[in-house]
């Protein structure tokens, strides 16, 4: 039952103990966004995997507790900022929510409720639920809310009006200051392990141009989605890269804005792609992942063979 953000605080009400569950490897807006429900509601944070290493120092900070691959009975599972099952590892999912702002996500389906709006980051919906509950909006809060529109938005480069207003009235809200909080992103190092999966995605890259376009796939064992926006960064229109663990290939893909522009959605393309190889996916236009199962290889292929048709559709 898809729902609007005041009938999504009055349906948490109905519950007492309530898992807010963030997908592996959970970024900035995944933790801020369950951060700031269970300050205002209550509850529990949960996340599969634990956090990356941007989230991991927000929680650190802010001191920000939450349960790594979380078991138990909960009256409710609210799943924030997750688009795919596959991004939860079997997590078994019973009664559950979805507060989430991707493209695509097959998790709404079988869903008691689920608040899904089109915008650059679950935080600006969440910041939405707050207004309408009367929350007090905090300085802890709205760091954590701030981090994960920043960090979703690359920075403001795919942001919208609405992301900007999010973070001024927070700003205003709350006394933050912008630059604390950028102060502690750019403060993050960058781990030496993901260095090298750059290094390595750049040495095993496939290039094919199609006209002025670019589109590289390659193959990493870690840091799939960084990998794919450091090819974007050097080069590439489109980047895919993927890695196999057991029988599932993971893949992570990043795209430009202006081959965005010309017919190439990631997240539809993730999510068609993964029926075919009995997998799920999803995500953003510019940014999705799917794990599927198959030969790497012929998986990239199909990638790949997308964009060039979608390519071909426009120009037609």
């Amino acid at each position: 039952m898809e729902i609007d953000e005041s009938e999504f605080y009055n349906q948490l009400l109905d519950y007492n103990n309530i898992l807010y569950l963030c997908h592996r490897n959970a970024d900035p807006d995944a933790l801020g966004s369950a951060f700031a429900l269970k300050e205002a509601i209550g509850g529990t944070i949960g996340v599969i995997e634990g956090c990356d290493r941007v989230a991991s120092q927000i929680a650190h900070q802010l001191d920000i507790g939450f349960v790594t691959n979380p078991a138990g009975d909960f009256d409710l599972v609210v799943v924030v900022d997750t688009s795919t099952p596959a991004q939860l590892n079997g997590f078994p999912l019973k009664k559950y929510a979805v507060i989430d702002h991707h493209t695509t996500t097959s998790l709404n389906d079988n869903a008691v409720f689920y608040l899904h709006r089109n915008k650059s980051s679950t935080a600006e919906i969440v910041l939405d639920v707050l207004k309408i509950m009367g929350a007090p909006i905090m300085g802890r809060t709205a760091f954590a809310l701030m981090s994960g529109i920043i960090t979703d938005t690359g920075n403001f480069r795919h942001a919208t009006s609405d992301s900007f207003k999010a973070v001024a009235e927070l700003i205003e809200l709350s006394g933050i200051e912008y630059g604390e909080v950028i102060d502690m992103l750019s403060s993050v190092p960058q781990d030496v392990s993901m260095r090298i999966a750059f290094l390595k995605a750049a040495q095993r890259a496939m290039i094919e141009r199609v006209d002025d376009w670019i589109i590289v796939t390659s193959q990493v064992s870690s840091f799939g989605g960084a990998a794919a926006s450091s090819l974007i960064s050097i080069g590439a229109d489109v980047a895919f890269v993927a890695s196999k663990k057991d029988d599932v290939v993971k893949v992570s893909a990043r795209a430009r804005r202006e081959i965005q522009s010309e017919g190439v959605n990631l997240a539809k393309l993730m999510e068609d792609i993964s029926v075919k190889f009995k997998g799920t996916g999803g995500g953003h236009e510019g940014a999705a992942g799917m794990d599927v199962l198959g030969e790497t290889e012929n998986v990239l292929v199909a990638c790949v063979e997308y964009v060039k048709n979608s390519l071909a559709k426009r120009q037609a």
